[in-house]
């Protein structure tokens, strides 16, 4: 029984190095494409593409759907309100409504909530979100560099009736 030597290059025994794998590749993708080529990639291409397709509807079905809760998780709304804030200025929507019904929460509120000056503060920030509504519609009408200026002036002023909101409800102390 003779005993093989293996070669320096390959745990398999095969011969073959990994840097010689690389080459028969790299040659493989060199060679010209041909009409016979082409034939033979579109032979498999029928016979394989009606097995994979109802697997790639199902991969795109889910990846759009984790990609629209990941979108709403952005904006803090729900999934099925996404179409409502999409766009520029689809995010600051997004916080001007989600402000609105917290802003009727508070009003409404028990206990320490729902107070006169909670209602009053209410009072004097819906006009001024309603504002802010409509300027975020005229900014995305606005050149770029205009439209984000207006849109970070917004998002400035959103912040400070936020910290406003939240010191009301006692979020922040």
């Amino acid at each position: 029984m003779a005993l093989r030597r293996r070669s320096a290059g390959s745990a398999d025994g095969s011969g073959s190095s990994s840097a010689e794998a690389v080459a028969d590749v790299a040659r493989a993708a060199s060679k010209p494409f041909t009409a016979a080529r082409a034939k033979r990639l579109i032979g498999v291409s029928k016979a394989v593409a009606p097995l994979l397709a109802p697997y790639a509807l199902a991969f795109a079905g889910v990846a759009r759907s984790r990609w629209d809760a990941y979108r709403a998780g952005q904006l803090g709304v729900e999934p099925g309100q996404l179409s409502q804030y999409t766009g520029r200025g689809g995010a600051l929507h997004a916080r001007l409504s989600r402000i609105a019904e917290t802003l009727q929460e508070l009003e409404g509120g028990t206990g320490t909530h729902g107070t006169e000056d909670d209602k009053a503060f209410a009072a004097k920030v819906r006009p001024r979100l309603a504002d802010l509504a409509v300027a975020v519609r005229a900014a995305g009408q606005m050149p770029t560099a205009r439209r984000k200026t207006a849109y970070r002036a917004i998002a400035g002023e959103l912040d400070r009736v936020e910290v406003e909101l939240l010191t009301r409800l006692g979020v922040i102390g």
